[in-house]
């Protein structure tokens, strides 16, 4: 079986490069913003899909390694991929869709919901590109009381 890039996969070859980010943390109203900073490296698997390898500092976690893995899958018609961290062990899988404009890429996953018990929790994080140099992702978590509460936004810049 051989596939061939199609126009989704293409959009993700955006990414492909070596990056320098900032991060900023809302853990919660009442704390303040926590920053770090780090750097990444992308690269692409057969024009299909694109590893995204992090290594940076995080907050309460100290230097962490990153991985997001991301494709398209033409049967779905749906981005997908996996998130994984060196402080963590739990396997983050993404589903998601491209804006009509071709710049915002939503991704839905399920996670822990970091509130101390088992339970999982509905996240979102959307990547969208203010430029072929400067790209933000958000990460968003959905509340009990249904509203997408946003708590985390990175910066990424293209090194030169």
């Amino acid at each position: 079986m051989h596939s061939e890039p199609q126009k989704e996969h293409q959009w993700l070859q955006k990414l492909v490069g070596e990056w320098t980010y900032e991060t900023e943390v809302i853990m919660g109203s009442d704390q303040p913003v926590e920053k770090s900073t780090g750097t990444e490296t992308v690269r692409s698997l057969g024009g299909l899909w694109i590893l995204a390898e992090g290594q940076g500092e995080m907050p309460g976690c100290g230097t962490v390694t990153t991985m997001m893995t991301l494709g398209y899958d033409p049967q779905k018609q749906r981005y997908v991929g996996t998130w994984i961290g060196s402080m963590m062990t739990y396997l983050w899988l993404y589903d998601g869709e491209l804006d009509a404009g071709e710049t915002v890429l939503t991704l839905n996953s399920d996670g822990p919901a970091m509130t101390g018990d088992e339970k999982l929790a509905k996240y979102r994080d959307v990547i969208e590109f203010k430029s072929d140099n400067h790209r933000i992702i958000t990460s968003h978590v959905l509340k009990n009381d249904g509203q997408w509460h946003h708590f985390i936004t990175t910066h990424y810049r293209r090194q030169q």
